[in-house]
Parts: C-alpha cells; sequence; structure tokens
C-alpha cells in the first residue's frame, strides 16, 4: 500500500474516532439532562399512576372510587347499554327550534354532524308513526353524510305519553308540556360526538355558564350546597369532553373516527378537577336513580312493542335490585345534609334559578345537534335535582310523592348511561393516555436539548 494511501487511511479513522467521541460525549450529556424527566415519568405512572389521583371517597359522595369502578364495571354499565338502547329510552321529545333569550344566536357549525335530520318512515315503533307528525322547517340543515346512521325521526305520538304525567319541572326552562315544535329524535342514530362546533360561539356558553351561574369555588370559599352546582356542572362538562374526545373525526378528507387523545388529555386528564368531578355527577345522578326506584318500578314502559317493552322493565328491575349496588353503594349521594339552617330554604331558591338559567343557555347553542344532547343532559340533572330536592330531603323512597314526565326518565337514564361511559374511559384509559402524552413531552423537551 502506497505512503499516501496509508496517510489517508489513518486519516479517516481518525475523523471516524473523533466522531464517536462526540457522538458518545452528546448521548451522556442527554442522558444527564433527561435521567430526571425519565424518572419523574415513570414514578408518576407507576402502579397506574393515573389512577392514584382518584383513591379514597369521593368529596361529597358516599362511596369510594374503586367500588365506584367495580360497580360501573360490573352493573352499571352493562345494564345501561342495554337499556338506552330499548324502543323506551331510544326516543327523545324536544324543542330544537327556540330562540335564544340571551343573545342572538350566531353559531355555526363546520361539519355537517351538526345537524339533525328526519329518519326513514321504518325506522322508529310502529305506535311512533300517528298520530301528530311535525314535519321540518323548509331550511333544514341537509342530513349528515346523507346515511341512516346519521338520519333521526321527529315524530311525535301523544299516545306514548299516555299514563304518564304532564307536569313541568320546576329546576328547568323549558316547558315540557308544551307540545308546540316539538320533534322526536331517535338517540341511537345521534350519538354525542365530535360535530366541529367551536369558536367564540361555542365558548360563550360554558363561560356564561360558569361565570354568572355557578362560579368556580376557592378552597372552602363556598358553602356545600354551591360546591355541588359547580361540581355537577363541571363533572358534565367533562363528560361531554370526553365523548367528543372518544368520537372524534380525525380524518375529515377520509371520513376516519377515532380517537382523540390529545384533546381527552388536554381538555380533562391534565385536570384531576375535572375527573373527581365527573364522579361526583356520576353519583349525584346515580343516587337520583336508586331514590326513585319505586316510581321506576311501576313506570309505564308501553312502545307498542310487548316484546321489548317486558325487557325494558325487566333491565330496570335488574338495575334497581342488584344486591351488588345495594350493598357496596347503597347511598352515593346524601342529600339530607343539604339547605339546613334558617337560610336553607332561600338558598334551594337561589340554586334552582341558576340551574335554570343554565337550562334556557341550551336555546342558545349554535350546533342543533349539540343543543340536542345539550338539552337532554341538563333536563337529567334537573330531574335528578327534582327526585332528590322535592319534599322533605329525607332518605325514603319518593314513591307516590313523585310525578316524573316519560320525558325526564329518558333524559335521567340516558344521562346516566352517558356518565357510566366517561367514568369507563377514565378509569380504563386514563393511566395509558397519560403515560402516552408524558412520553409526548419528554420526547418534545429532549429534540430542544438535541437542538
Amino acid at each position: 500500500m502506497a505512503e499516501s494511501e496509508i496517510k489517508s487511511t489513518r486519516k479517516r479513522w481518525k475523523l471516524v474516532g473523533m466522531g464517536v467521541a462526540v457522538a458518545l460525549l452528546l448521548a451522556f450529556t442527554v442522558a444527564w439532562v433527561a435521567a430526571p424527566m425519565i424518572s419523574q415519568l415513570f414514578s408518576q405512572n407507576k402502579s397506574c399512576g393515573c389512577a392514584k389521583k382518584y383513591t379514597g371517597m369521593v368529596e361529597d359522595c358516599c362511596c369510594d372510587y374503586e367500588t365506584v369502578n367495580n360497580l360501573n364495571q360490573d352493573v352499571l354499565h352493562p345494564s345501561l347499554q342495554e337499556l338506552v338502547k330499548t324502543p323506551f329510552f331510544r326516543y327523545f321529545k324536544v324543542k330544537l327550534w327556540c330562540q335564544c333569550p340571551f343573545w342572538a344566536d350566531d353559531g355555526m357549525c363546520r361539519l355537517r354532524d351538526c345537524s339533525v335530520c328526519e329518519c326513514p318512515e321504518g325506522e322508529f315503533p310502529e305506535s311512533f308513526k300517528n298520530p301528530l307528525k311535525i314535519a321540518l322547517p323548509s331550511d333544514d340543515l341537509a342530513c349528515q353524510e346523507g346515511n341512516s346512521e346519521a338520519s333521526v325521526d321527529r315524530t311525535l305520538d301523544s299516545k306514548a305519553f299516555r299514563e304518564w304525567t304532564e307536569t313541568d319541572n320546576p329546576w328547568t326552562y323549558d316547558d315540557e308540556t308544551d307540545n308546540a315544535e316539538m320533534s322526536y329524535v331517535n338517540l341511537q342514530l345521534n350519538p354525542e360526538r365530535y360535530t366541529g362546533y367551536s369558536g367564540p360561539s361555542a365558548s360563550r356558553i360554558w363561560d356564561t355558564v360558569y361565570s354568572d351561574n355557578c362560579p368556580k369555588y376557592p378552597s372552602g370559599g363556598l358553602c356545600q350546597e354551591e360546591r355541588i352546582l359547580y361540581k355537577m356542572i363541571s363533572g358534565l362538562h367533562s363528560s361531554i369532553s370526553i365523548h367528543i374526545a372518544t368520537d372524534y373525526l380525525v380524518d375529515e378528507p377520509q371520513n376516519l373516527w377515532g380517537e382523540n387523545l390529545t384533546v381527552l388529555y388536554d381538555r380533562v386528564l391534565q385536570y384531576p378537577d375535572r375527573g373527581r368531578n365527573l364522579y361526583f355527577t356520576y353519583l349525584f345522578v346515580l343516587r337520583a336513580v336508586m331514590k326513585a326506584a319505586d316510581y321506576l318500578y311501576q313506570a309505564d314502559y308501553e312502545t307498542g312493542n310487548p316484546t321489548e317493552d317486558l325487557k325494558t322493565q325487566s333491565l330496570i328491575r335488574q338495575l334497581l335490585s342488584n344486591p351488588k349496588l345495594q350493598t357496596a353503594c347503597p347511598l352515593p349521594f346524601d342529600e339530607a345534609k343539604l339547605w339546613k339552617g334558617k337560610h336553607g330554604p332561600e338558598l334551594k331558591q337561589k340554586i334552582q334559578s341558576q340551574f335554570k338559567n343554565i337550562s334556557a343557555l341550551m336555546d342558545c347553542v349554535g350546533c342543533e345537534k349539540c343543543r340536542l344532547w345539550g338539552k337532554l343532559q341538563i333536563l337529567g340533572l334537573g330531574t335528578a335535582l327534582k327526585i332528590l330536592f322535592s319534599g322533605d330531603n329525607s332518605h325514603e323512597q319518593v314513591g307516590q310523592n313523585l310525578q316524573l314526565q316519560r320525558n325526564e326518565v329518558i333524559a335521567l337514564v340516558n344521562l346516566l348511561n352517558r356518565l357510566s361511559e366517561s367514568v369507563k374511559v377514565l378509569h380504563e384509559k386514563g393511566p395509558a393516555v397519560e403515560m402516552i402524552m408524558g412520553l409526548s413531552k419528554f420526547s418534545m423537551k429532549r429534540d430542544l436539548v438535541l437542538k
């Protein structure tokens, strides 16, 4: 080998050696900087770190997180999933065409998924086809994606309401006894999901809910009753965010739906209080359902389909009499502690007025499908409040003292199912999502170091 070639080879190996040394030095530097981050990340997620935020008793309730998760998995979630698919709980009567009582509605939806459309004639029970049918306004939005999954029945049948009272709910704004301009909506064909509704119109709704009607309480700053209103609305907000994140349009051109973990983390998981408030709202509504058990046992679930109607009644009774539920969490929330003292009646009236305002705000939602689910879930909460705080607030079953409309029962059970699904997602997917987002943040920090 020529001397020049030997020198060239030595030079190349020298450069390689220098490169290796630099690479090792850089690797040691990155490892030294990143070590605390890695340690912190895995110490947070070790032993289901997310679950550590949800241990012990649920604040202001009478059950612990572990019991709630077990009951939800074994008893409530499976039963509720079946119940909401029955003809009785599938259809919801709602007034979708209302003027906002607070401001001119300027909300615009970016997707066709905002709209609620009329479904084919054969989509709904035979007894629902007559005798009253309300046509859609001529300017109705086009059906989302133009398929049966997006179309919704709007037929109103007065026969479906026999044996049920027509009394108004003192906690809600809508006059549920007014059948004018009411529509029937098939909830199974209209899932609560991402619609593209965003911007100033959407932000204004939640800003007004919190700032004007249930401001966030400072630590120890509000009495229990005022805390409860805030936590109840916050828990519902968390549940809505979870449903949006887990049924998200991840690829609009391809019409691909899936989970958006960033939205789930950004809107709920990174704020532990939002998860805790979700559990609170779930137990609050569950307590109302259990307190109304005698009433729900005897209710008429007729829709004109004897087989399905018997199944509905059987599912209701199986749920309410489940021994696990009765033993593990017999009193999810203790309403008897509230409205005590000489200011109790005045405080109750104040909070009732605030909740009624929140109910009225649902007419200001600029997305039709969001308005549908907002109205249903707020009516569900209003029904829970009506059950728990009608009468003397005792632990006794409300029984014959309670009068509910069919629509209230439909809203109450569907709300409980929505909350049950959200609790399931938070418990089962929360730890993994937090770990993924933690690794993502670590990766971003590492990239900054390398730069």
